[in-house]
């Protein structure tokens, strides 16, 4: 697993106290990857693409689980880090994370969970202190989406 922190960019927060992960062959099918999820405690809630347009959100951490396809993904925001993923390949974005989908091939898609009790939302704006705080405040989850260890 390859973990790194983002210092807040062009107005997007990133999230100074928790670390984005990234997870190479974590699970192979939808399936298999909302089990996964479901087990940790990061309930699934979706399947569908990734926005093409830089967003974060302010109220949930966030798990991707890629089961199609594959694309290149901006994390932390214009300028910010370029990671491609593929097929099997997971991404927890901890709140306030800035992501957008560069280019993704035609079969893309990837599963959408979030730790149980948190409600997500879809930031654009530049982070004021208001938002700063509301993302500071959002509870740390209680185990790894993909590994189940302790966070």
């Amino acid at each position: 697993m390859e973990r790194f922190t983002l210092a807040s960019h062009e107005g997007v927060p990133n999230n100074p106290a928790l670390a984005v992960r990234c997870y190479r062959g974590a699970a192979d099918g939808a399936a298999a990857f909302e089990a996964l999820f479901e087990a940790n405690g990061w309930p699934p809630q979706w399947r569908d693409g990734v926005f093409d347009y830089h967003h974060y959100h302010s109220t949930a951490h966030e798990v991707l689980g890629c089961f199609a396809g594959s694309a290149t993904l901006t994390i932390g925001g214009p300028g910010g880090r370029t990671i491609e993923i593929g097929a099997g390949d997971a991404l927890m974005l901890p709140a306030g994370t800035g992501h957008k989908c560069e280019t993704a091939s035609d079969d893309f898609a990837v599963v959408g969970a979030y730790p149980a009790g948190q409600d997500w939302d879809v930031v654009t704006k530049p982070a004021d202190d208001a938002i700063r705080a509301h993302i500071a405040a959002v509870p740390v989850p209680d185990r790894d989406p993909v590994t189940g260890a302790p966070f």
